[in-house]
């Protein structure tokens, strides 16, 4: 650039003579021309393309193949070294494979998709899920995590779930609806089966149950992205990825997934101090002015659950998402709803809440609740020491004293029998109240359940400070005549 500049000003300003300059330096004439004519170095300039002789007479053969290819699964397309080896087979190319990888890469390059900018206006969400990895008490778990965006402001909330599924993807909208204090307008998703049925033509979609309570509660919009077009909800789409990046590396280490969610909520709310590049104001300051666009919070809390309708099988168990859970034998053969919710599994049969159980995401497991078969156990007392939902029922060690005395004190089967009747007290009270109550019994040497349920009642009752009539309507017709006490005074005074 320093000669370029020096010939220019030798030549332009001083009037030396070309032919000089270009003996000095060396150079052709058209050269120095070049340089009178332009300020800076041109650069090599091609005025036509170089034939391609090989290749040349093959590329259309390569783009059919790569426009083919565009019909076909992503996983399952022609790479640069299986269009070289189709050539070779097929076309008879005898070239190398550098010339067919960089015409594949050509074409690729020339076709590739180009994206408008799309506006968020405020109240606009977008709603996607991910998948991670955490240390859950010491072992590695895969978590999908819920992302919720609001691209206006760029305030988002992230939770995690054992699964996706209908009652985590309820879940997360209504954590994210409560962690924004409001409700967006419109919700952008992909074409999920938890949320699709079946798609139809254009933007028309057949929705689940599942998905139109949860829109039936908070009244938002749907906005469905067309197939294979995730660019329609780019902004979640980018989320996903930070919050995994940001969030969980290193992977979380965490007794409960509960746990991993409160860390989670803190770096969002920690997030809405960050101030994007191109914007004036902080994430959270930029959130209150979108709250206006968005809808109230209803007064009533949604409750995230599946619902699904079920029979009890002949084992008294009843399957849900997988796993089988225990009810009371008295329901068995009996039709059953079962609701699941993230944290807890509910059976009702005719309205009437026969059983719950803590929420299991394993699969292919069967959890008992030993106390729902013990009114079976009572009738059939031989099956009791062989019985499997008792196997890992800890109980505590006044227990088996008071099942040693009653084997002791009857016949065996009558004792095991007499026993169960003592755990059936469980069904109305709590195991830590029925061991004081047995306890007791065993201190004053008796062991009949007619004893431990009366020292229930009575541990069960509370001094009553204030005699009240209420709850006793059939007592306030009742009178009770005064007392003469003067009677009793005169007997007192005759005796002294």
């Amino acid at each position: 650039m320093e000669m370029w500049r020096d010939i220019r000003r030798r030549v332009i300003v001083d009037g030396e003579s070309k032919r000089q300059i270009c003996r000095e330096y060396g150079m052709h004439f058209k050269t120095l021309q070049k340089i009178l004519a332009n300020t800076t170095p041109p650069g090599y300039r091609q005025t036509k393309q170089r034939e391609k002789r090989k290749i040349g007479t093959h590329l259309t053969f390569i783009e059919e193949i790569l426009t083919e290819d565009k019909k076909a699964p992503r996983k399952q397309r022609h790479t640069a070294k299986r269009i070289f080896d189709c050539l070779v087979i097929e076309q008879g190319y005898n070239g190398g494979y550098t010339a067919v990888k960089e015409a594949v890469r050509a074409y690729r390059h020339r076709t590739r998709e180009v994206f408008v900018p799309l506006s968020h206006p405020p109240g606009w969400a977008q709603v996607d899920f991910g998948y991670a990895k955490i240390d859950l008490e010491g072992e590695q778990t895969d978590v999908a995590f819920f992302v919720m965006t609001l691209p206006y402001s760029d305030a988002f909330f992230v939770c995690a779930f054992p699964r996706e599924c209908t009652e985590t993807f309820q879940e997360g909208h209504k954590r994210a609806f409560e962690f924004f204090g409001g409700v967006p307008a419109r919700i952008s998703y992909d074409n999920s089966k938890i949320a699709v049925i079946s798609i139809g033509r254009g933007r028309d979609r057949i929705l689940t149950d599942g998905f139109l309570r949860l829109q039936s509660h908070y009244h938002f919009t749907e906005h469905f992205c067309r197939v294979r077009r995730p660019n329609e909800k780019g902004h979640v789409e980018n989320l996903v990825g930070f919050s995994r990046r940001n969030f969980m590396v290193p992977v979380p280490k965490v007794k409960t997934v509960e746990e991993l969610n409160d860390h989670l909520a803190t770096q969002c709310r920690s997030d809405l101090d960050r101030t994007l590049r191109g914007k004036e104001k902080k994430k959270a300051e930029l959130l209150k002015e979108e709250l206006p666009a968005m809808l109230p919070l209803p007064a009533e809390r949604f409750e995230a659950h599946r619902v699904e309708k079920t029979s009890v099988g002949p084992l008294s168990l009843v399957r849900f998402d997988r796993n089988d859970y225990s009810i009371p034998t008295k329901y068995a053969h009996h039709p059953v709803t079962a609701i699941g919710m993230v944290d807890e599994v509910r059976l009702v049969v005719d309205n009437h809440l026969a059983a719950r159980h803590s929420r299991r995401w394993e699969k292919h497991g069967t959890f008992f609740n030993p106390i729902h078969y013990l009114a079976l156990l009572e009738r059939k007392p031989g099956a009791f020491d062989f019985s499997r939902p008792l196997e890992e029922w800890a109980l505590p060690s006044c227990f088996d004293l008071l099942r040693h005395r009653l084997e002791s004190d009857l016949d065996g089967s009558k004792g095991i029998r007499e026993f169960i009747k003592v755990l059936r007290l469980l069904e109305n009270t709590s195991l830590s109240q029925l061991a004081k109550a047995v306890e007791q019994a065993l201190f004053i040497g008796t062991t009949s359940v007619d004893a431990i349920k009366l020292i229930l009642e009575y541990r069960r009752q509370e001094p009553i400070a204030l005699f009240s009539l209420d709850g006793h309507p059939h007592l306030k017709s009742v009178r009770v005549p005064e007392v003469d006490l003067s009677r009793y005074r005169s007997l007192t005074e005759g005796r002294r």
